[in-house]
């Protein structure tokens, strides 16, 4: 599941009662784990952060430390303890053991686990069900080694004959998820950049040290700072000779890590149980060490993504889109950790100073930023920090460029034959199963009237009806008892003869095109109060210009810094964007500079003016 990197789309702090929440899901799902171990793995004053990746895997973890829990669909139905959680808590899940080390090359590797490769212990198999989550185990160590669901019962597995795959592995010790979570990369400079492995039964887990700086000491330091545990080698002799059956065989590139990582495992620890603490105790940072960078992240802001041309700028905005994305990485900036508590009163003591001008929105409530002083002492005297661009944040730049490119719209509407005008079609040889635009079912009857010598000799720009023409343009259109026309001008003969084919549509966006038949809807935008006097604004309709509608939620929710949500459309098919706020004007102008929709295809309500 963790093979490929995927950059996650947010990452915030869980409320109250989503911490809540989690322990209740965790308490629920994993029977073993009592309430000293579930403080241990989310400590009650600890800040429990989540990432959210757009494969819908959420990953719960204490803020600047390890990961502890992932779900699979985000709904908290396939939720997994990581690897680094379950040598916090090695009973947390029931596990299998390996027959032997050199198995375990292959789980770390991204295989799945087949029971050739299970130590079947004396008394039996174990018994379990179908989709329950176990852990992996080496002998002689009781640290896991990877986690993941059953593929079968205990029942099924023993009618097979123990062959086929027992565990299909979801995460796996160094993979991207333990390399990268919140900040805290592992391999490269973390834990275990410069350990030397010796055998994989001596595997068990680093404990955290009393700084993040000592975190990324070498293995050398590390063996100061905690405890040994007694260690059992286990010989690659000892493997049965099925073994080599015992897993999937991953691919050569993965293969190669296994083998790299495996070559030699060295003496890692299990931590005790105030570690999570620790960790957290690592970067919380004084007050006045969170206004001073404060202060470093608005000037750096100011300096590189804050343009006078975009002012002004609501401050939410400025915290989210400018500032926050300025300060280092791994750390998390609270406004409400300063001594200012609020990000108005914070604006407002930099406006005092003369740095910037605020002022506050009484419609909005909120405090706006109006203009930068760049004359300011604070503003010439600060140096910009340069970042460099990292080689793994290209391929995201590429996809940005492609998003774009994809978001170029066409719209055409274009007209089928119908049984009026078909003998007009047929006439001409014109295929009566096509689709035709205007212009090209105008050179059709123009060119029957061609044909037939239809032009009145006397009057150039009148045409002469035959029984066929008389019928296409006004048969079932003229009312019992009235008298058929029997000459039209020549501007009147291409408008009617469309008007009465069937009309279809075809929107193409990108390398994606759909045809459909009837003529095509419009965007409705609707803004109404709901209780408490608040506004909300609906969209729907999106799906006919080829709007994915939970892609437009997320990008509306950091476009206007607020909540959005995806519904069905009531009573109709399709759905319905709901944002919150007063933003008709904002969404529509939106929709027709990133998306390409044509104004005449946005129809706008504001149901809250009178």
């Amino acid at each position: 599941m963790f093979k490929k990197a995927v950059e996650a789309k947010s990452h915030q702090r869980l409320s109250g009662a989503d911490r809540k929440k989690l322990r209740r899901t965790v308490k629920d799902k994993f029977p073993r784990v009592s309430d000293s171990d579930l403080d241990a793995l989310l400590p009650p004053k600890a800040e429990i952060t989540v990432a959210k990746f757009p494969n819908r895997v959420l990953v719960y973890g204490v803020e600047g430390g390890f990961p502890m829990f992932f779900d699979v669909d985000g709904r908290g139905s396939e939720i997994f303890p990581t690897v680094y959680a379950l040598w916090t808590v090695p009973e947390l899940l029931p596990a299998f053991m390996l027959k032997g080390g050199e198995v375990s090359r292959f789980v770390i590797g991204g295989a799945d686990l087949m029971f050739p490769g299970i130590s079947v212990p004396p008394e039996g198999l174990p018994s379990f069900a179908a989709g329950e989550p176990w852990a992996v185990k080496v002998p002689g160590n009781p640290a896991p080694i990877a986690v993941g669901s059953t593929t079968m019962s205990s029942t099924e597995a023993l009618k097979a004959g123990l062959r086929g795959k027992a565990l299909r592995i979801t995460h796996y010790y160094r993979d991207l998820l333990w390399q990268s979570v919140e900040g805290c990369y592992v391999p490269n400079a973390g834990f275990f950049e410069d350990a030397v492995f010796e055998d994989p039964a001596s595997l068990s887990p680093p404990q955290n040290s009393d700084s993040t700086e000592d975190a990324c000491e070498t293995s050398n330091d590390q063996e100061n700072n905690i405890k040994n545990i007694e260690e059992q080698s286990v010989d690659a002799n000892e493997l049965q000779a099925d073994s080599s059956a015992a897993l999937t065989t991953p691919n050569a590139d993965e293969n190669e890590t296994a083998t790299e990582i495996t070559a030699g495992m060295s003496e890692l620890k299990l931590p005790d149980s105030g570690s999570a603490n620790d960790l957290n105790e690592q970067h919380n940072l004084s007050t006045e060490e969170i206004d001073l960078l404060l202060d470093k992240c608005l000037l750096q802001a100011l300096h590189t993504t804050v343009k006078d041309k975009d002012l002004p700028i609501p401050g939410s905005t400025l915290w989210s889109n400018h500032v926050l994305p300025c300060r280092p990485s791994g750390v998390t900036l609270d406004i409400k950790k300063s001594s200012y508590k609020k990000l108005s009163k914070w604006l407002q003591a930099k406006s005092s100073s003369g740095l910037i001008s605020v002022k506050e929105d009484k419609y909005k409530k909120e405090v706006m930023l109006l203009s930068v002083n760049r004359n300011h002492a604070d503003y010439s005297s600060f140096k910009p920090e340069k970042r460099p661009v990292e080689k793994s944040d290209q391929p995201n730049v590429q996809s940005a460029k492609e998003t774009r490119s994809s978001k170029t719209l066409e719209v055409a509407e274009i007209y089928k034959p119908s049984v009026h005008v078909n003998p007009i079609f047929s006439s001409v040889g014109a295929d009566t199963g096509k689709l035709f635009s205007a212009s090209e079912a105008s050179e059709i009857v123009f060119k029957y009237i061609e044909k037939e010598n239809l032009v009145k000799p006397t009057d150039k720009s009148m045409v002469v009806l035959d029984v066929v023409l008389c019928d296409a343009l006004f048969k079932g259109a003229i009312k019992k008892g009235s008298t058929y026309p029997t000459e039209v001008h020549k501007k009147d003969i291409g408008p009617t003869f469309v008007s009465r084919m069937q009309p279809h549509h075809v929107v193409t966006r990108g390398n994606e095109s759909v045809v459909r038949k009837g003529a095509l809807k419009t965007i409705q935008l609707v803004t109404e109060r709901r209780q408490g006097n608040k506004k909300v604004t609906k969209l729907s309709g999106m799906e006919t210009f080829l709007i994915d509608a939970e892609a437009l939620a997320s990008e509306l929710q950091k476009k206007f810094a607020c909540s959005t949500t995806v519904g069905e459309l009531p009573g109709k098919k399709g759905q319905e964007v709901l944002v919150q706020g007063g933003v008709i004007d904002d969404l529509a102008k939106h929709l027709i500079e990133q998306y390409g929709v044509p104004k005449r295809y946005i129809e706008v309500l504001d149901k809250t003016k009178k």
